[in-house]
């Protein structure tokens, strides 16, 4: 149970497939992003993920938060986003999305990601470790529109 901002308490679900999302439960996401995914981009990149958690309002079946992981499934992983709608951005969604995460991938020897410096403290307190690391970013395919043939 959470509450929406209005008082009124709701009920979130925890889901780890998309078979019960599409498009139009997936709006708000991406904030200040110059080039962000449609929605149908992010249906694609949750559908397109080897682990995926998404919080859902269970009455309106709007998606208020996701994470993703790419993995070998056997040592390997990496989270490449983890988001809240900013409407429900304090309320331990973050936090609990990402412990059930970490849960999935367990077994894996490394499990890795890439955030901004002052988001660190919050990834450790979820018993992760702040490591430096190198990227690259093309701001140019940032909405998903470009895609790579990697014959799936």
């Amino acid at each position: 149970m959470c509450s929406n901002g209005t008082g009124m308490r709701m009920t979130i679900q925890f889901l780890t497939s998309t078979k019960m999302i599409s498009p139009e439960n997936l709006v708000g996401f991406f904030q200040g992003w110059p080039n962000p995914p449609s929605p149908e981009t992010h249906l694609r990149l949750l559908q397109g993920s080897d682990e995926i958690v998404v919080a859902r309002e269970r009455s309106s079946g709007r998606v208020i938060g996701f994470i993703t992981a790419i993995t070998d499934g056997v040592m390997s992983a990496f989270i490449p986003h983890l988001e809240a709608v900013p409407d429900f951005q304090g309320r331990g969604i973050g936090t609990e999305l990402t412990r059930l995460l970490l849960l999935k991938l367990g077994t894996c020897y490394s499990i890795d990601l890439s955030c901004d410096p002052e988001l660190v403290p919050f990834y450790e307190r979820l018993g992760m470790r702040g490591h430096s690391g190198a990227l690259i970013r093309n701001f140019e395919n940032q909405n998903g529109e470009a895609t790579l043939d990697t014959g799936r």
